[in-house]
């Protein structure tokens, strides 16, 4: 692995165990046993950092969320979808934890998050709107990207809901497993007669894999 990339993936680790604002440049350095000149070869700044891993995330989005075709969605591939929420809010929790702090000092970064955010919707209205019609929503065409909104939301803030809601200081995966059961919670409102079943399958699963993190 080339040194960029090992600092970017160190910084990914420093920011998600202490927190973003708690992490300068010199202590991403010394983690690595370099020097901060050695540091600053490969970035301008801590916001350069930044910059790289929201690439990382972006790339993660893109492979991720991808819309399903042709044959009827099954279980599996749910779980796939709700296993890349997972790992999204898992592998670059420092960010949702501080996500307006740090769009609100990167106008550059900013405008990629919308990007991202937008790509995240259309696609996600795209799935939803698949899954209406292979038979496991009901919903009305008109509220698909609503629906697809309000999920995304619920993702977006999960993290920072449970940092100012709870005397937690700490996000574990369990907490994240709790954030996936919510949206399930929603998907389960709108389930139809036929896929209840398949709906409270995943329920249990991740309702399985919550209480293993929490023990």
């Amino acid at each position: 692995m080339k040194t960029r990339d090992k600092i970017i993936y160190a910084s990914l680790e420093l920011f998600n165990e202490h927190g973003e604002r708690n992490i300068t440049t010199n202590h991403i350095a010394a983690h690595m046993n370099m020097s901060p000149g050695n540091l600053y070869y490969h970035f301008r700044n801590k916001e350069d950092i930044i910059r790289s891993i929201f690439s990382l995330y972006e790339a993660h989005l893109e492979s991720g969320f991808q819309p399903y075709e042709g044959e009827q969605v099954n279980v599996e591939q749910l779980i796939g979808y709700f296993d890349a929420m997972f790992y999204t809010l898992w592998q670059f929790r420092f960010m949702y934890a501080n996500l307006a702090d740090i769009l609100a000092r990167d106008e550059e970064l900013k405008s990629r998050y919308l990007h991202a955010q937008q790509q995240v919707l259309t696609r996600s209205s795209h799935v939803l709107g698949k899954l209406k019609q292979d038979g496991f929503l009901n919903i009305d065409n008109d509220k698909i990207t609503a629906l697809a909104d309000t999920i995304k939301m619920i993702v977006s803030f999960w993290i920072g809901y449970q940092l100012t809601q709870s005397s937690t200081s700490t996000i574990t995966k369990g907490i994240l497993y709790e954030g996936v059961l919510r949206v399930l919670m929603i998907f389960k409102a709108y389930a139809t007669p036929t896929s209840q079943a398949t709906f409270s399958r995943l329920e249990q699963h991740y309702h399985e894999l919550a209480t293993q993190e929490s023990l």
